[in-house]
C-alpha cells in the first residue's frame, strides 16, 4: 500500500528543486543523526538487494553515504549544505531503470520502517525526493 502511495506522490510531484523552508520534516526524521541512520540502513538494505547491488559495487560507499545524508538533510529542510554533483551528473551513464529506482525506494522505505518513521513522514520525504527521479533514471 505504501509503495502505491509513493507512486501517486511521484506522479503528482512537481519538478521544482528548491529546498523547502519548513524544517519540520528534518525534525521528524530525527535531524542529522536520524537521517544518517536512515541512509545507512538504506545502504545496508541495498547491499543485500540482488536487484540493484551491482550498481553500487564500484562506488565509494562512505562518500555516497555522506552525500546522501547531505542531500536528504537539505530536502528535509535541515541546516545542511549539499556539496555533491547534481543528480543528473552523478547518475550519468549508469542507465538506471524505473525498476532500479523502485528497488531503491523500497530499500529506503524499509530503512525508515526500521527507524520507526511514521508513514505520513515517510511519504513527505518521498514526495520531496521524487522530483529527482527524472535526473536519475535512464541517463
Amino acid at each position: 500500500m505504501r509503495l502505491w502511495s509513493w507512486l501517486v506522490i511521484l506522479a503528482l510531484a512537481g519538478c521544482a528543486q528548491t529546498p523547502p523552508k519548513d524544517d519540520s520534516l528534518y525534525h521528524e526524521l530525527g535531524q542529522r543523526a536520524g537521517i544518517q541512520r536512515i541512509v545507512e540502513g538504506m545502504l545496508l538494505n541495498i547491499a543485500h538487494d540482488k536487484r540493484i547491488v551491482e550498481h553500487f559495487k564500484k562506488i565509494d560507499i562512505v562518500r555516497l553515504r555522506d552525500k546522501l545524508v547531505e542531500k536528504v538533510c537539505v530536502e528535509a529542510g535541515g541546516p545542511c549544505r549539499y556539496t555533491g554533483d547534481s543528480m543528473a551528473e552523478s547518475h550519468k551513464g549508469q542507465h538506471l531503470t524505473r525498476s532500479d529506482f523502485t528497488a531503491l525506494v523500497e530499500d529506503l522505505i524499509d530503512s525508515m520502517d526500521a527507524e520507526h518513521i511514521p508513514v505520513p513522514t515517510q511519504n513527505r520525504l518521498i514526495a520531496r525526493l521524487a522530483p529527482m527521479r527524472g535526473d536519475v533514471i535512464e541517463k
